[in-house]
């Protein structure tokens, strides 16, 4: 019998979770909606019962010996959630804590993002890499930095909000979910294009097939296929998203001189449509010393299971740390 780790990753729109062995292998994995139930509590018992059915299938073969989560806002070294933006469950949560009455087990938390570049940096492309940053452009956007190989969490483990940081300094840009105007995320984000589309819509007569398709219908997935079928309307948002993303990356290199930026999340699924306006205006902003040293890449654990399985590996890091001391 094989010990494995439940990973689970919370987003703003789906909860995914899976079980995981050291080689990164997913054993079963299952899917709730983060919106489920009206409290957190509520949450959390679905949760329970949706990951208990998926054990069933493995447990003649598989131990759990430990929780890793990734959350919106996750603190690694209060194992709460704070004040999260893109969840409904408000205040501290203290979400470590009601995990282990449920599965009896160590549980350990960081931010989502932060999951993301735990699982990069073991299992995916940033395997051999001592310095960079995963964005994941979900429900909001969030960053994972890695310097010098440990994962920055800064003095209060809140370290890397690159979401929340400003695109527009006038004080009148687009309302966040955090509270402030102009965040980053506003813009660039599932969230974010959708607000471009219909600022797009508004401003042009161009056609396009997102006409008449509602805010709350309209996905990011839609505006990607129609950007694939050569809607001009579609490609014009990837464009400007792209831009806006390349340009606050820049600010990132500035700061940190990474090797690679990973971008992971549904927006990812657009291929060259971000990815050469991110390319193109990172570079074009970039300081010279750091021209044409830095790549943008995609995530090397695919689309699915980059976040699930960094919080698994961050719970094998941790639990393998605590047996060495």
């Amino acid at each position: 019998m094989k010990d494995v780790i439940l990973g689970i990753d919370i987003g703003g729109t789906n909860t995914k979770f899976g079980f995981i062995d050291r080689d990164g292998i997913i054993l079963t994995q299952g899917e709730i909606p983060t919106t489920e139930g009206e409290t957190v509590h509520d949450f959390l018992r679905f949760l329970y019962q949706e990951v208990q059915t998926k054990y069933k299938k493995i447990e003649d073969e598989a131990k759990v010996i430990g929780v890793g989560v990734g959350a919106p806002n996750g603190n690694f070294y209060t194992g709460t959630i704070e004040n999260a933006p893109n969840l409904k469950w408000h205040g501290s949560v203290a979400l470590v804590e009601l995990l282990q009455a449920y599965f009896k087990l160590p549980v350990y938390l960081t931010n989502d993002a932060n999951a993301a570049a735990i699982g990069e940096m073991i299992y995916g492309g940033a395997k051999n890499m001592k310095n960079f940053v995963v964005v994941t452009l979900g429900t909001g956007l969030g960053s994972g930095i890695v310097v010098n190989g440990e994962l920055v969490y800064g003095h209060d483990g809140n370290a890397g909000e690159l979401g929340h940081t400003l695109v527009n300094v006038k004080g009148s840009g687009r309302v966040c979910g955090c509270g402030r105007r102009g965040c980053l995320e506003t813009y660039v984000s599932a969230t974010g294009i959708k607000r471009t589309v219909y600022k797009f819509l508004a401003d042009y007569t161009d056609y396009s097939e997102l006409r008449g398709v509602s805010f709350n219908d309209l996905t990011a997935e839609m505006i990607t296929q129609a950007a694939k079928r050569g809607d001009k309307i579609a490609i014009d948002c990837f464009e400007y998203t792209g831009k806006v993303l390349g340009m606050k990356l820049a600010d990132t290199v500035a700061h940190l001189s990474p090797e690679a930026i990973f971008l992971f999340g549904g927006l990812v699924r657009a291929e060259e449509f971000l990815f050469d306006p991110v390319r193109y205006h990172m570079e074009k902003n970039l300081l010279s010393i750091f021209k044409g040293k830095v790549k943008i890449l995609p995530s090397g654990l695919g689309l699915n299971n980059t976040a699930v399985m960094g919080a698994a590996a961050l719970a094998w890091k941790e639990l393998e740390r605590t047996r060495v001391e």
